[in-house]
């Protein structure tokens, strides 16, 4: 049986869970992706993942007529949709990005005396790069993404800071979005943090324990 796109993906989000896991060294996660993109049959597929967790999930067709939304999507579902937010200000307040939304290939937010949260756990794309520019002074902003998203922070923090950190391990997908975030904070902060959604974390316990116990003892959204 030939295999599906779906199939291959689902098959590449095992590899990654295991790398991350501890199961699968890098040499050897490089080479089962590479195999895992170039399949096309089941029987292919199928040998990639059959000393892991979860292979029967891994490799079972996606329903007919099943929608996805968020992060539950593959990247290719998520990319191309009409931009809803292109931009946020915040002034003595604060603003809001986050849930099921499309960022726009160019979104700008600035925050003065206020801050901001942009979420793109959840979201969709306009486009396969999106360039997130931060502007604050005497304020802050919080960017969280996916694990598997691929983020370039580039940003310059005057009395301040612009930084990365990381909650949850993860492996860039290659076939995500490309997000670049620009920006400079002045006398504040902007911070990228990667970190898996409720609902992912969720869909990991349900997946089987091992991946549950990826998650345990973390009860951040």
């Amino acid at each position: 049986m030939r295999a599906s796109d779906a199939q291959r993906e689902r098959i590449a989000e095992i590899l990654r869970e295991a790398v991350a896991e501890g199961r699968l060294g890098m040499e050897e996660f490089d080479q089962r992706l590479d195999a895992t993109y170039k399949a096309r049959t089941h029987g292919e597929l199928e040998p990639l993942v059959r000393d892991l967790p979860d292979i029967g999930a891994a490799v079972a067709p996606v329903a007919a007529g099943q929608h996805l939304t968020g992060s539950m999507a593959r990247w290719s579902d998520r990319v191309g949709k009409p931009a809803t937010s292109a931009g946020a200000f915040a002034f003595w307040g604060g603003f809001r990005r986050r849930g099921n939304w499309t960022v726009g290939r160019k979104f700008t937010a600035f925050a003065m005396w206020g801050g901001g949260e942009i979420d793109l756990r959840e979201a969709d794309f306009e486009d396969r790069e999106v360039v997130i520019r931060c502007f604050t002074i005497m304020g802050g902003m919080q960017v969280t993404v996916p694990p598997d998203l691929n983020v370039e922070v580039r940003g310059i923090g005057i009395m301040g800071g612009f930084g990365e950190s990381t909650k949850d391990e993860g492996i860039p997908a290659p076939d995500s979005p490309r997000v670049r975030v620009t920006g400079f904070a002045l006398m504040g902060g902007v911070g990228v943090e990667r970190k898996r959604s409720k609902a992912e974390k969720q869909r990991l316990r349900e997946a089987g324990p091992s991946r549950g116990r990826l998650e345990k003892g973390d009860g951040g959204k």
